[in-house]
């Protein structure tokens, strides 16, 4: 989600500046877009006009951990999606809702055709959700993703490792509080408890730590990741990164350098008309929520399994366009931050009383509070 905001913020920047500004960064942006990918049934209608995108949006952010751009990072002969987030704007404006779902989420892999023409790849009744990748490309994790919740998803990108490196690189970092220290021996990431400053490698591997996180499960790194997520969202809000053309013109280039789209996507102008949409939605109202799951095994494979009575009320919340507020914890990875000190509440930035109450078997934060990550020592 705050990925696809900053570039499609940025955009919608260039595309309101200087004509000299304009004309280069427009044809630049666009140039390295890279070729689209068309989703399962999907029908392209003509991009909005400069504006806020009229109605609602649900996109989907996959983060590869196939290492194309710099092996380094990847993992060699296989392509998964190691992240998969669903972010829903609301029809007006005033609220969106971001749905990490565990890698190791046992769920059904929808037939999907194959990314070299050649047929379909079969359904299978029972697999990891991070295969999806594998089989048919982003498409095939956007329709697995959609059969799954039952949202329509019509727009879907898909980031490099490298493009997360460069895009906090681009931002100056991102400041988080680590409440006790992570010494993560797997991937070699180290740090004290305390603020930390994090950009370029660092943040790359305090988003993939698994082992280093309280629990060293998936479960726990997506609440670790969202510490990073909510601290991104209050630092942007802060210190007016978006206002500033230079620097969100650089978070642009980073981000369309390292990612791939789906045709609706392309277009410089719908990724501008949804930042519009994003920009003026409060941290309190921007819910980051983890798929409700539980561990156990399915056909033989072992990972987390699906809470579906607790998936039903946030996808219908969803589908019905409906604010939702959390009664669960932060999750096992995060931790409320004590010396947090409590914003000023702005009354016009309540959470709607109309909000749908999620079971506490959801997990998550709204971007408005701030947490620390859980660390724990881990020697391989």
């Amino acid at each position: 989600m705050t990925l696809l905001k900053y570039v499609s913020a940025a955009l919608a920047v260039v595309l309101v500046s200087g004509a000299s500004v304009v004309g280069y960064a427009v044809w630049d942006i666009a140039s390295s877009v890279k070729p689209g990918v068309a989703l399962i049934g999907e029908t392209i209608g003509p991009p909005p006009d400069i504006g806020a995108i009229e109605g609602g949006v649900n996109l989907l952010l996959v983060g590869s951990d196939s290492g194309q751009g710099d092996p380094q990072y990847g993992r060699r002969g296989e392509t998964l999606n190691d992240v998969t987030i669903l972010l829903h704007i609301s029809a007006d404006h005033t609220n969106a809702t971001v749905v990490s779902f565990p890698r190791d989420l046992l769920v059904p892999i929808p037939s999907c055709p194959k990314e070299d023409g050649s047929g379909n790849w079969g359904s299978q009744s029972t697999n990891k959700i991070n295969v999806a990748l594998a089989y048919g490309g982003l498409a095939c994790v956007v329709k697995t993703v959609s059969d799954l919740t039952g949202v329509s998803i019509p727009f879907a990108a898909k980031i490099e490792f490298n493009g997360v490196i460069e895009m906090s690189n681009a931002i100056g970092g991102v400041t988080v509080c680590v409440a006790t220290a992570i010494d993560d021996g797997q991937i070699g990431l180290h740090l004290p408890a305390g603020q930390q400053t994090l950009q370029g490698w660092n943040a790359l591997m305090f988003l993939r730590s698994r082992y280093g996180v309280n629990g060293g499960t998936d479960i726990a790194r997506i609440s670790n990741q969202q510490v990073f997520l909510s601290a991104l969202v209050r630092q942007a809000k802060a210190s007016a990164t978006l206002s500033d053309p230079i620097k969100v013109y650089g978070l642009a280039k980073a981000a369309v350098d390292n990612m791939q789209v789906s045709n609706s996507l392309r277009n410089p102008v719908t990724l501008a008309s949804i930042a519009l949409a994003m920009k003026d939605i409060d941290p309190q109202n921007i819910q980051l929520v983890q798929y409700p799951s539980r561990f156990g095994s399915s056909e033989g494979l072992n990972g987390v399994l699906p809470i579906h009575d607790a998936a039903n009320v946030l996808f219908a919340a969803i589908n019905n366009d409906q604010p939702v507020q959390l009664s669960g914890t932060t999750g096992p990875g995060s931790t409320l931050d004590p010396n947090a000190t409590a914003p000023p509440v702005d009354p016009s930035n309540a959470p709607p009383v109309e909000a749908v109450t999620l079971p506490g078997s959801i997990t998550g934060q709204n971007s408005a509070q701030q947490t620390c990550s859980e660390g724990q020592d881990y020697r391989p």
